[in-house]
Formats: C-alpha cells, structure tokens, sequence
C-alpha cells in the first residue's frame, strides 16, 4: 500500500531512504516558528482541516472548487479540507470579536491541501505558518507584520544574501488601473495578469494586457520605476527604524493575485533561480465583513509561509542542525531481581523530565550497554544491593556507585536534560 501522490510520509532521523520527509526537520521549523511569533506577542488558535464548502467560494469564486479536496458529507453538507487559513480565521474572528482586545495577533500551523498539479516547491498538502492583525487600519502593522516575516526567517539563520522581501501596493496598482482607464470588469483579470507577469513570455504578456486594453510597456515601465507610495513609505522608513531595511525591497511586479488584497502586499523570495516565493501576504480589509455578512467589518492582515520551500531552501543552505538519537540516562538491568527498583528509579528520573531508555525484556549487559551508545546515551545506572546504584557518565567515563536516593541530585547538579537535537 503506498501514500497517496503529493503526500508526504514524516519519519525519525535517520531517514531511510530519500523519498521521505524528516519529522525531526519538521519539529525543528515549527519549534522555531513558535519562537519568533511568541516573540511578536502572537498567540497561537486553530480550526477545523473541514470547513463549508461555501466560506471558500464565498472567498474565492466557484473556479476554487477545482483545486479542492470537497465532498459531500452524510449530512448532505458540501464541504472541503481546508486549503488555507485565513477564510477560518475570519470566521472565527467575526464570531467572537467582542471578547479580544484590539488588535488581535495571532498564528497558527495548520496543514493545508489542495488538489492541484504537483511541482517543485508545491505538493498536495502542507504545513504553513500563517500570521495575523485583526483590528488595526494603521500602516504600522504592516510594517510589524512584515518584520516578523523577516524574523521568521532570520531565526533560521538566513540572512539578506538568502532571501528579499518584495514590497507593493495593491492601492498603487488600483491607481494605475483607473488611471490608465480600466474598468472595474476586467479588474481581476488585470490583477491576475500582472501577478503572472514574470511567469509568462513578452509576446503572451503582450497580447494579454491588449486585450485588457493596457500597453505592456506602460505596465513595465510602472513595475521598473519602483517609487514607494506615502504608505510604503511609512513601511520602509519602520522597517529601517528596526535595522531590517537591508531585507526590503519596492517591487511592483508583486500585486498577489487573490482578490481580496486591499493595500501593502509582500513576498519573501528566495534568492537562488531554482526556488520560488518563500511566503506571501498583505492586507486584507475587506474579507472579515464578506464572511460575516456585512456584520463584522474589521481591518486585516497576514502572510503565509509554507514548510516545503523553506526545507528546500534550508537544506541549500545546510542550515538543518544535525539531527540525532539520544537520550538522557539508560538504566541496565543485570539482575532481574533488581527490575522492580530500576522502573522506580527510570519514573522518578522522567518525572524529572529525563529522557530514560531501558530494555522492555530481560537482554545480555553487553547488548544492553551496546543499546546505550546507540541511543548517544549520556549516562548509563544500574540498581545495585543495599540501596546503592551505579552511575556511568559516557562522555567522561566517569563511575561512581552511590545511594539510589542521590541519583537525581547528581545527575541533574551536573547537567540539564539535552535537547533532542544535537547541534554539535
């Protein structure tokens, strides 16, 4: 029986083959993203992966319904796995809005799935982080979001020689539109032109944006004159304040193609030519009011940043910490009379929090010793008569027999717990 195609199977380090994902590299993305956005204040929510067919299409029109996985349940209800976040957070925002103080920062981790063409960078399902300012119409959240995109990035050790974040405007894009006499039927289709700008050739560009009734030239010269608006410029001058200026960029080729972008829109790119957009996001005004019904109506923002690039892009790098077995203390069992004394020590010593291995089943010493250095076992104990243990420290060699009852105050008055990845 194998996965599903697009899907992905996690498991410990060391992997078996290539084909398979690291759980250990996925904990260490989501460790760290965790880190930097409680940094920012952000507290973590969650939803349903099942939501109403309806809170999509609302969002996004019927074509939606093609890159999902939907169906009918034995209510009769049409309804699909969730393909991103924010329709959700919406939701659950316009429900209860009255019990949190604005704004409202929050982020979460969901896994995501879309029924679309596989490619590079780009699968069935995955993981993302999205982060988001609910309540807050001033342009300084912008710019905070857009700070804690760089940092969720930084915190992984990537520096400006690694990625840009890439600055617009959907507002700036608005007046060019009206400006150059677009009308609001073909306004989505513009949108959607220029978002796969860079994706398509000159003479396809060409012919598109005619049919808009648009010169292309006139849209490149816009995309190339790279003058920041009041607001982006605001963001930039934010941005510089924090000594993040390095990391930023105007670039009117990013228009994010989703309609609902109101204002400041942003990708992270990577910058290598095999690797797309690292994460995307931006302002989304509107969309709280459309869930709701026109009964909530709160300014928003937010970005996603998906696991897979990032690996990718990480793995490039060799920013991956080296990931390893090992554990706290394994407890040799020589004797069975002794195993009734040895599970009393191995639960004092994980109430303690440490990570304790032993043999399940009676196991030659020698096999059991061998166990502990496979396992990169710092200390090895062994119950003994009279109340007495034997403690071995691994990394020195050191042994020393001791009362059963001192065990935890020597190995925890000499080292904290490692961590469960070896970063040596």
């Amino acid at each position: 029986m194998e996965r599903l195609p697009g899907f992905r199977d996690f498991y410990p380090e060391p992997l078996p083959h290539a084909d398979v994902w690291s759980a250990d590299a996925r904990r260490y993305i989501f460790d760290k993203w965790r880190e930097v956005t409680q940094r920012y204040s952000f507290r973590e929510y969650d939803g349903p992966p099942l939501e109403p067919l309806e809170l999509y299409t609302l969002k996004s029109g019927e074509e939606i319904v093609g890159q999902l996985y939907n169906l009918t349940d034995k209510g009769d209800r049409a309804i699909a796995l969730r393909p991103e976040m924010t329709p959700t957070l919406a939701r659950m925002v316009a429900a209860h809005e009255r019990n949190y103080k604005k704004p409202i920062k929050w982020f979460t981790i969901p896994q995501l799935f879309r029924y679309e063409r596989q490619q590079k960078g780009r699968l069935r399902e995955h993981f993302q982080l999205n982060a988001d300012i609910i309540g807050e119409p001033d342009v300084a959240a912008d710019a905070e979001l857009i700070a804690l995109l760089i940092d969720s990035l930084r915190v992984f050790g990537l520096t400006e020689d690694d990625f840009v974040i890439r600055l617009s405007s959907r507002n700036a894009w608005s007046d060019f539109y009206r400006q150059d006499g677009g009308t609001e039927q073909n306004a989505y289709a513009f949108y959607q032109a220029v978002d796969k700008i860079e994706r398509e050739t000159p003479d396809e560009n060409q012919k598109k944006f005619k049919g808009l009734g648009f010169s292309y030239d006139a849209v490149q010269q816009f995309i190339t004159s790279g003058k920041p608006t009041a607001e982006l410029d605001v963001v930039l001058k934010n941005l510089a304040a924090r000594g993040l200026a390095d990391f930023v960029k105007v670039d009117y080729g990013v228009i994010r193609g989703l309609a609902y972008y109101t204002g400041v829109v942003f990708e992270a790119f990577a910058k290598v030519e095999d690797l797309r957009a690292i994460a995307g996001g931006g302002r989304y005004d509107n969309l709280v009011k459309l869930i709701s019904g026109g009964k909530v109506n709160l300014p928003a923002l937010g970005f996603g940043m998906g696991d897979v690039v990032l690996r990718e892009l990480l793995a490039a790098r060799k920013l991956f910490p080296a990931f390893s077995v090992n554990v706290d203390v394994f407890c040799v069992i020589e004797d069975e009379s002794f195993r009734g004394e040895t599970l009393k020590l191995i639960q004092q010593l994980r109430d303690k929090g440490a990570r304790v291995e032993y043999s399940l089943t009676p196991v030659k010493p020698d096999k059991q010793f061998k166990r502990a250095l496979e396992l990169n076992a710092a200390f090895t104990l062994k119950a003994e008569s009279g109340g007495t243990a034997r403690l071995k420290n691994l990394r020195t060699r050191e042994e020393m027999v001791l009362p059963q009852v001192d065990v935890l105050q020597k190995i925890f008055g000499t080292r904290r717990p490692e961590s469960h990845i070896d970063n040596a």
